[in-house]
């Protein structure tokens, strides 16, 4: 397994729309292995295809880990020796093709953030309850209601297959000052 290079903003390929998976193969699994693995690295929660380069509707999530904190000396690893973080409850779920079939009325904030933005937060309000279909890590077709965190990552990462990026939904003068932080990142 490896760790893949993230696409930043203000990347364009950002905002360009994912294609439909037609095969869903082992050579599809290990990336989305690969995808799980990044994802774990830099702590995030979910990941998107797009953000590792793949204008692919593919989507990782993982909602319940913990990064397991390994500074007790005796089982140091250097980090490049292993891959990196230590994970320990992980529940990673895979979503192929995922289509949102239900949003509820009610809607809830959440102070979200995103690896193609490193360090940049903002609250964004989202449907509190969404119903999803989608093809699962085996290519079987699913249904499922979620909510929670769960409920708001699927909806941020969705959005990243439709070109769209959780700074799309704040105000303008939020979403200048995100992008300038991270155009002055890019130009160090």
């Amino acid at each position: 397994m490896k760790i893949l290079p993230l696409v930043l903003a203000p990347d364009p390929l950002l905002k360009k729309i994912s294609k439909p998976v037609e095969k869903i193969d082992d050579q599809l699994r290990d990336f989305m292995q690969n995808m799980v693995q990044t994802m774990y690295s830099e702590s995030g929660v979910g990941l998107a295809a797009v953000q590792v380069g793949v204008l692919k509707r593919v989507v990782v999530i993982d909602v319940d880990y913990k990064v397991e904190d390994n500074s007790h000396g005796h089982d140091h690893h250097h980090h490049g020796e292993c891959s990196g973080v230590h994970v320990k409850n992980t529940n990673p779920r895979y979503f192929i093709n995922p289509e949102i079939l239900e949003l509820s009325a009610e809607n809830s904030p959440y102070n979200e953030g995103c690896l193609s933005f490193p360090d940049m937060r903002s609250e964004v309000i989202r449907p509190s309850i969404v119903k999803v279909k989608f093809l699962d890590f085996l290519g079987k077709e699913q249904v499922m209601k979620m909510d929670g965190l769960l409920a708001t990552c699927i909806q941020h990462e969705i959005d990243h297959l439709n070109g769209i990026t959780f700074v799309d939904h704040i105000s303008k003068i939020k979403r200048e000052m995100i992008l300038n932080k991270m155009k002055k990142l890019k130009n160090r």
